[in-house]
């Protein structure tokens, strides 16, 4: 860990003089972030009509059982392919970072994850981790293709983050022949026997959903990954540090104070 470039001492009438500054910032930022959800809240929906089967604990369901009963759902697409025998590092930690299902249930609204792994090896995978939250296998339909988490362009035109084929493979050539998985969340609504997609999200579009890095946002040091500023108090390149929960050292010195 670089302990370079870090804050500067100062008095405390300075570091208030500062403080209030930025709080200045903090407050429009939380302004600019509700005249965003409002937008959110204001986008049309689109119906669902295909008829999505999942595998999940109970046997076969369809895209509105997983509401179970309630009138909002919200989906993570967990990166998890039939071929790989574990989730993404990536995925796995935003599911660490969801909390209590109890709260979302309080407003009406339920959480799943759906990946394409089969169900017995995400069933493996979710007792390792310690989950509770229900996981779906959508292995026999073709829902991560229509929300565009996983490749195929045989199966559906190629599309992720709102970008086509195109100009994906533009902007980041590895993207050319890609097949495999990606994350994202999608967020659904029901009226009685109706489905409608009212929002889905991918890439950084997520980050606020991850406790973890926004308790790290609150520190001077931040998340210590390369792309941040000021620079000189990261470790490596964004996300190279993690690992699944059961995967870190247990024997790790903390780095900025050094061994006991």
């Amino acid at each position: 860990m670089s302990l370079g470039n870090l804050p500067e001492v100062v008095s405390r009438e300075e570091w208030l003089a500062a403080r209030k500054e930025l709080l200045a910032r903090e407050k429009e930022l939380t302004r600019h972030r509700d005249d965003v959800n409002a937008a959110r809240r204001r986008l049309p929906m689109v119906e669902i009509t295909r008829n999505y089967v999942f595998d999940g604990p109970h046997g076969s369901a369809e895209l509105i059982d997983l509401f179970e009963g309630r009138g909002q759902l919200v989906i993570y697409h967990v990166m998890f392919g039939p071929d790989a025998d574990e989730a993404c590092p990536a995925c796995s930690f935003w599911i660490d970072n969801v909390g209590h299902l109890s709260h979302l249930h309080a407003r009406d609204t339920s959480f799943a994850a759906v990946s394409r792994a089969p169900l017995d090896k995400l069933e493996r995978y979710k007792q390792r981790m310690g989950w509770t939250i229900p996981w779906y296998s959508s292995h026999s339909s073709d829902f991560n293709y229509d929300f565009h988490v996983s490749f195929d362009a045989s199966i559906t035109p190629v599309e992720w983050n709102y970008q086509d084929y195109a100009q994906l493979v533009r902007d980041t050539p590895s993207w050319e022949g890609y097949t495999g998985e990606e994350m994202g969340v999608s967020a659904f609504l029901r009226r009685e026997d109706r489905v409608f997609h009212t929002y889905s999200c991918y890439g950084r579009g997520i980050d606020l959903l991850n406790g973890t890095y926004n308790w790290l946002d609150l520190t001077a040091r931040g998340r210590q990954e390369d792309w941040e500023q000021p620079p000189g108090r990261n470790d490596g390149p964004a996300m190279s540090w993690l690992r699944r929960h059961d995967e870190y050292e247990s024997t790790a010195v903390d780095r900025a104070s050094g061994p006991a």
